[in-house]
């Protein structure tokens, strides 16, 4: 692809969110995700030369004053990178699907429910088709008008950014960066995600009946027996909200296992 090989230049006009995914996938040189390390000496050289029609010797005491007032303004979650989501705040982009989103979906729980609708044959992942439907709730929330042309640009565009593996289709940690870092509760389980062998005897122990399915009453003492196991303490608030994001996904109060495998279960083994 042309805008992987040519140097984007960050002319701090309002981009198309095609330009804004060249520009993220440029400087995200290694596609982990983020934007650190040399890949952000890089960025925030080029931003300068954008804003002052002059590079930073990286080397010089003004760069890195630099650095760490971009770091404070944008890297919300202070891990000392910059996520797409972080990014899409300082990049003007006519088609920004990252801050509507937000409008459309603000809260985990939200999200978690608005992916259980539109997941429609429950394989976990969110499809080519299956995206249509949510870009198009999306589009008429945010009063966007768009005509068919304009919805598959926008489909692509979205499995350009999130879709890690090139699979043409989002599985539920791929879909969730979408959500601002702080409403992205999946990121709390990364530490801790099981392979199918654990996930199978975690959820059969606690499906005491057998009947395929665990309760809230039996989530919540699940997650408290992981964290605890993991030596992770999130405190009452944290795990009674990453309970309720999880409960989005059930059928009448009923957690099947399918949809605890999507958050618990490592992507790769799904």
């Amino acid at each position: 692809m042309a805008a992987q090989t040519q140097k984007p230049h960050l002319h701090l006009a309002e981009l198309t969110a095609a330009q804004f995914v060249d520009i993220w996938k440029h400087f995200d040189a290694d596609g982990n995700g983020y934007i650190e390390g040399k890949e952000l000496e890089n960025f925030i050289q080029e931003l300068e030369l954008a804003r002052r029609g002059a590079g930073v010797d990286p080397s010089h005491a003004a760069f890195k004053e630099k650095m760490r007032e971009f770091m404070a303004s944008f890297d919300k979650n202070s891990d000392g990178r910059i996520e797409m989501t972080e990014l899409a705040q300082l990049l003007p982009t006519e088609e920004n699907f990252l801050l509507c989103f937000r409008e459309f979906v603000g809260s985990s729980t939200e999200f978690m429910a608005a992916w259980r609708r539109y997941d429609q044959d429950r394989s976990g992942y969110i499809e080519s088709n299956e995206l249509k439907g949510f870009l198009t709730d999306l589009l008429k929330k945010a009063n966007t008008s768009y005509d068919d042309k304009k919805l598959n640009e926008y489909t692509q565009t979205i499995l350009r950014m999130f879709d890690l593996n090139g699979d043409g289709k989002l599985g539920l940690s791929e879909m969730a960066r979408l959500l601002p870092v702080q409403e992205n509760f999946l990121m709390k389980f990364q530490g801790i995600r099981l392979t199918v062998k654990e996930f199978d005897s975690l959820f059969t122990f606690y499906d005491k009946d057998g009947n395929g399915y665990i309760d809230e009453q039996e989530l919540d003492a699940l997650l408290k027996d992981l964290y605890e196991k993991n030596k992770m303490d999130v405190g009452a608030t944290g795990l009674s909200g990453y309970k309720k994001s999880i409960m989005a996904l059930s059928d009448g109060g009923k957690l099947f296992r399918t949809e605890l495998e999507i958050v618990l279960c490592r992507d790769s083994e799904l």
